[in-house]
């Protein structure tokens, strides 16, 4: 607990000197105290709010500069993002304060200083949230008709979910989070390994993770089948897809932001549910990886995201007529352009057609052994597509052909640009009951060399040794550019560090395109 509370300490002291403290205010920011704090010009304080339960929340408050007396301002809360103390998001504060808003954030309970255990978005949190407004609209010139909440990644997931029990908030920004939680870490039947790791192990050292996350997390990591339906019952309550008639109830307007490459929340579970929204809604999604699209402007730094988070603010808290809801609802930005496209919905980012990529030969793996195709590391290989397009490489060529099932299309005359989910349909005979296999698409240089396109797990159990069943499985939307003279290739392993695998010793797997139900890949593309 000390080592954690100095660290805290540390943060909110360098995170002060940046604002311009004085010793004695950074001094009760290190140690969360601040109720009392003398009000800086540009108006922070630093508070113990009351969070449901009877436990203690660490926060701030930004108010606007010289505040008239007697004056309501739209508030908006910010939760802290998993692991993050209360003073991530100062520099956005600041700047929301400036233009006119009340701005609270908090410390998520169980972490830092706050109180209580980590929950992981459950009732608690969201009931947290309701009261932060309560104390907001009780402690500071708050409007109770104009209130907003946001945040980046933790904090985002429990924005939704909060949005959906709070009718009073009319407008959320949500920032690499999730609206499916299983979907997010279970997807494909197959449980993501490096981000609940990276989660229990960030959780653990920053906060007090509760028992409920603790048996829930051995029992995800460690594989127990027969906690599986309660696992996902358990997901379900952390999941505002399970209640976004809620959500379209209250008519909250509603802003989606996520990376093509989320390792933690990928893109595919916030575009479903963004097709449900029946309100104000907005989807974006853009290069780079978990909360990396969002980084740069946490330090203050420009950026798309947080710049269209405030247009969204504005126009909905606001009522500013800025143009951001005469926009196109889905705006993308491709891996290969550093240009955005606009699209009327989902539903239309794929409009060109798909293209069928057929699957005729047969290929037969030996399992447990990692060929060589993988999706990466957590966190670093999207990031370095963000920022260098270098997405993670394999020679096509070179794979082991053992352990590795390849079909490559023809090399392509012209320019395919792909837009959305690439859905793979393909037989699958298995030698034992339970496997996993990993599929991959590559855009395949004239070298040989396979940038990674998108990739997806798939996981089964019971099946009969021996007999063939067919599988559908959807890969990770993107937005890609295959160049002129490449060609695309499928690649299916059965070992992939980000997943956790069950291919029992000694396992094969035939992949087939029986002449009834011939397997292929369709690719969306985008209108020419």
């Amino acid at each position: 607990m000390q080592r954690t509370t100095t660290a805290a300490a540390v943060a909110a002291l360098l995170a002060a000197a940046a604002l311009g403290l004085a010793p004695h205010q950074a001094q009760a920011a290190a140690a969360g105290t601040a109720a009392d704090t003398a009000a800086t010009p540009s108006e922070l304080r630093f508070h113990d709010i009351p969070g449901s339960g009877g436990i203690t929340l660490k926060g701030n408050v930004f108010s606007p500069s010289a505040a008239e007396s007697g004056r309501k301002y739209p508030l908006i809360v910010l939760p802290t993002s998993w692991a993050m103390p209360q003073i991530e998001y100062i520099a956005q504060a600041r700047k929301l304060a400036d233009s006119g808003y009340v701005v609270v954030s908090y410390t998520s309970r169980g972490f830092w200083l706050s109180g209580g255990q980590i929950e992981v978005a459950g009732p608690p949190d969201v009931a947290d949230v309701s009261a932060v407004i309560d104390w907001a609209l009780a402690h500071t010139a708050a409007d109770p008709d104009r209130i907003g909440l946001g945040g980046v990644s933790y904090g985002a997931g429990i924005s939704l979910l909060a949005s959906a029990n709070d009718p009073r908030v009319k407008a959320v920004v949500s920032m690499s989070g999730w609206a499916d939680l299983i979907d997010s870490i279970y997807s494909g039947r197959t449980q993501h390994l490096q981000a609940a790791v990276m989660l229990g192990a960030a959780g653990s050292l920053t906060g007090r993770p509760g028992p409920e996350l603790q048996q829930v997390l051995g029992d995800f990591l460690g594989s127990r089948l027969d906690k599986e339906q309660e696992m996902i019952e358990w997901g379900k309550k952390r999941s505002v897809a399970f209640s976004v008639d809620r959500l379209n109830a209250n008519g909250t307007a509603v802003f989606l932001g996520n990376a093509w490459g989320d390792t933690l929340f990928p893109p595919n579970q916030y575009t479903k549910f963004f097709e449900r929204l029946t309100g104000p809604k907005r989807l974006e999604l853009r290069p780079g990886d978990h909360a990396t699209a969002e980084a740069t402007g946490l330090f203050g730094l420009p950026n798309d995201t947080w710049t269209n988070a405030r247009r969204w603010f504005d126009r909905h808290l606001k009522g500013e007529r800025n143009g951001v809801d005469g926009e196109s609802p889905v705006q993308l930005k491709s891996r290969s352009d550093n240009g955005y496209e606009g699209y009327p919905d989902w539903k239309s980012v794929g409009a060109g057609g798909s293209e069928k990529l057929a699957l005729n030969d047969s290929e037969h793996l030996f399992a447990n052994v990692d060929s060589g195709a993988n999706g990466g590391i957590l966190l670093l290989s999207n990031l370095l597509d963000q920022f260098a397009r270098t997405p993670p490489m394999a020679s096509i060529p070179l794979l082991p052909r053992s352990f590795a099932a390849v079909w490559q299309s023809g090399r392509y005359d012209e320019e395919r640009r792909i837009r959305g989910a690439v859905r793979l349909h393909t037989t699958v005979t298995p030698t034992k009951g339970d496997g996993t296999f990993v599929a991959y698409l590559y855009d395949v240089g004239p070298l040989g060399v396979g940038k990674l396109v998108s990739n997806a797990p798939y996981t089964f159990h019971g099946k009969t040794p021996g007999q063939a069943f067919g599988v559908d499985l959807e890969l990770f939307s993107t937005a890609y550019d295959v160049p002129e003279g490449h060609r695309l290739a499928l690649v299916i392993d059965t070992v992939d560090p980000l997943y956790i695998e069950h291919n029992p010793t000694g396992a094969q797997l035939t992949f087939s395109s029986p002449a009834t139900d011939p397997s292929y890949v369709s690719v969306p593309l985008r209108e020419q």
